[in-house]
């Protein structure tokens, strides 16, 4: 919570979405901070955990028939494919079911954006692979003897991910569709959408 605050007081005014993994406690305190927060759960984390509970034999069947719901156009689309999912699997496999259900709430708010803003916040999977990053050069160093150290060593793992500077271009023409479609949706809420 005081990280979130030191956040809210360095001059970070509005969190649009929050697309967390399924840490407790974490939406509620960001809620709290910031109100308009909307909460969503990470797609890939929801679909890895459906095949966790899937034998390995219905894996092609499931995968197919899973796909419909998190590709639906809208909530309603989503909810008719999850009824269909439980017709077909719902006796043999209602762990997914339950799995689904559960998280349904934090499932739908991803429904709602276009498909460039979809393709962006479905996952936490590249903030993951950079904080499994950060964790490797920091256990490999052990200690630092300043806060500037610190930092500097972070900074050079974050420009290693790209050390020629090559993917910056085709980072910036990847990203346009998606800030022109967050200026839409958030319009009211994003900084200088009037320019977009």
């Amino acid at each position: 919570m005081s990280v979130l605050i030191d956040l809210k007081n360095r001059g970070v005014r509005d969190v649009f979405f929050l697309v967390c993994d399924g840490l407790k406690g974490l939406p509620d305190v960001v809620t709290n901070v910031w109100p308009q927060t909307i909460v969503q759960t990470c797609i890939v984390h929801l679909i890895r955990n459906t095949f966790r509970l899937v034998s390995r034999r219905d894996w092609d069947a499931v995968k197919r028939d899973i796909k419909p719901i998190y590709t639906a156009p809208s909530p309603d689309a989503a909810l008719a494919a999850l009824d269909e999912f439980e017709e077909k699997w719902g006796a043999k496999h209602a762990a997914v079911i339950r799995l689904w259900r559960n998280a349904w709430n934090e499932f739908t708010p991803f429904l709602d954006y276009d498909v460039e803003i979809r393709a962006m916040i479905c996952s936490t999977n590249a903030i993951e692979s950079l904080n499994a990053r950060y964790r490797r050069a920091i256990r490999a160093r052990g200690h630092f003897p300043t806060e500037q150290a610190a930092m500097k060593c972070l900074y050079l793992v974050t420009r290693s991910l790209d050390p020629t500077g090559s993917g910056r271009a085709r980072w910036t023409m990847r990203w346009k569709p998606v800030i022109n479609a967050f200026a839409i949706t958030f319009g009211d809420r994003w900084p200088g959408a009037e320019t977009y």
